[in-house]
């Protein structure tokens, strides 16, 4: 079927003045006289080449395309191009819009829901083409997202009815946020289940530091729950540890679940806060001034003697894991909780004219020298809600779209306790199978869900329960003395996952 338009005559022609354009470029760019040639550098050479070529191609497309096109619109459609082609999701090219997000971001404070998004990594596993929607890192706690109950691990399959698996994270942040107090409607997959959330956007402000006293049968052990690093978390930090040292504190858990990073200066300094020496962390790139070890000083906030335990989980990720390699590598905390996250590389932003990019400029190192890029950091002790099994997420599932907690809670909304594990032992009965346990947990938080977060959970957090267990054994000493390092630990869970293959 040939178009209406321009002759295919003249389009040939166009098209030969395009391919002699570039030919020439090719050829003044290597025809040099031999008297005077230097070495060349082959990699040198093909940029120029392209990057001729790209110019030519632009300038082409820009007079030629059959409707008149912005030169603003190619060049960022290029940029983003450009920055898809590296297959790294934390690269990208940022327009007018996710620039100011993330400049909002780093302010604290933006309208939306309150999640901390990632894209789907890669899956070996799955076959070629298989969608790649957005993950949850973790939801930001006190926000809509928190209180609407997305977890750290959900896939966000929808965003408005749209499928987010041609979303880049920026563009599915960019869709999330928006006017507080409009609505908008997000669809997760949790293991086989989907679950439809309708969510009201409200202002996010990004807390830090959390920090409280639990009693335990052998002292008052301090709880200091990071929420994310940002260039205020240090000062909150020093506040807590000087709180806990008028309490007179006997041991320390440091929260780091559902932290998705932040500041690499941020969590170096605070980490040294626990260390009088060593290596905290290290980075490597390419580039020279990307190389460079952060040592500890050898000053201490928290003395030697006090114990402590690390809780990470599978929202864990970036600054949170180097806290936790360097804690763990030099032995200064036993980790409980689980797998975390696995994100080991360093982005910088740069603004280009109201627009910008980030782009990956090192990966970092633990301690043991040891990268977590995609693997994550093991816990020393295992400790967490189980996984639901199929039967279980379809009960889920069932139970949200019945409504019955949300019916409860606004019936009742100050139901005590026994009401509570009433009421969750008769939606068993009526044929929601679900662990008892996470059926009366599901009740406690529906209706809680307009209060603030509790600092802490002795009634139903798993990790927690087993971190005071830890703290308290009288052989805490030697059991951390044994743990491996991460390097040690990676090594045992990649040859376990080749040995799984064969």
């Amino acid at each position: 079927m040939t178009q209406n338009g321009s002759s295919p005559a003249k389009r040939r022609l166009a098209w030969s003045a395009v391919a002699a354009s570039l030919v020439l470029v090719s050829t003044l760019a290597v025809s040099v006289p031999k008297a005077f040639a230097q070495p060349v550098d082959p990699q040198a050479a093909e940029v120029r080449r392209y990057f001729q070529i790209f110019e030519n191609v632009y300038q082409f497309v820009l007079q030629n395309y059959v409707d008149e096109i912005e030169a603003k619109k190619l060049y960022e459609g290029a940029m983003k191009g450009m920055f898809e082609s590296l297959g790294d999701p934390y690269s990208v090219f940022l327009d007018e819009a996710m620039m100011s997000d993330m400049n909002d971001t780093t302010e604290g404070k933006f309208g939306g829901i309150g999640l901390y998004i990632s894209k789907q990594p890669l899956d070996p596993k799955a076959p070629e083409g298989a969608p790649r929607y957005i993950e949850i890192v973790s939801p930001i706690e006190d926000t809509p997202g928190w209180r609407a109950g997305f977890k750290p691990g959900d896939l966000i399959v929808k965003i408005e009815g749209e499928s987010t698996a041609p979303l880049s994270t920026d563009e599915a942040q960019s869709k999330l946020r928006g006017e507080p107090g409009s609505k908008i409607s997000v669809t997760v997959k949790r293991g086989n289940a989907e679950l439809d959330f309708s969510v009201i956007r409200a202002v996010i402000e990004i807390p830090t530091v959390k920090h409280a006293l639990i009693p335990a049968a052998k002292g008052k052990i301090a709880y200091l729950r990071i929420i994310e690093f940002t260039p205020a978390t240090l000062p909150r930090v020093k506040e807590a540890i000087k709180d806990f040292d008028q309490a007179g504190y006997v041991a320390m858990i440091v929260d780091v679940r559902s932290n998705p990073g932040g500041l690499l200066d941020s969590v170096v300094k605070i980490a040294d806060l626990f260390l009088d020496g060593g290596t905290i962390v290290s980075t490597k790139g390419r580039s020279a001034y990307e190389n460079s070890i952060r040592a500890a000083k050898s000053d201490l906030a928290i003395p030697k003697d006090k114990p402590v335990a690390l809780l990470l989980n599978r929202g864990s990720a970036s600054a949170s894991e180097i806290l936790a390699g360097a804690l763990k590598d030099q032995k200064r905390a036993f980790l409980v909780g689980e797998n975390s996250y696995g994100k080991g590389s360093v982005q910088q932003p740069f603004p280009i004219d109201g627009t910008g990019f980030k782009l990956t400029m090192a990966r970092y190192y633990t301690p043991s020298d040891e990268n977590i890029d995609k693997t994550g950091i093991p816990p020393d002790l295992v400790a967490k809600d189980p996984d639901l099994g199929q039967a279980e997420a379809a009960a889920l599932e069932k139970l949200f779209d019945s409504g019955r907690i949300p019916e409860f809670a606004k019936k009742k909304p100050q139901a005590t306790q026994p009401e509570r594990d009433a009421f969750a032992k008769s939606l068993i009965a009526e044929g929601f199978t679900l662990p008892e346990r996470l059926m009366k947990r599901l009740v406690r938080d529906e209706l809680a869900r307009n209060d603030i977060a509790p600092t802490f959970d002795l009634e139903f957090d798993t990790a927690l329960q087993a971190a005071i267990g830890v703290l308290e054994d009288p052989a805490y000493a030697k059991r951390l003395a044994e743990t491996r390092t991460v390097k040690e630990l990676v090594a045992e869970k990649k040859a376990a996952t080749a040995a799984v293959k064969k």
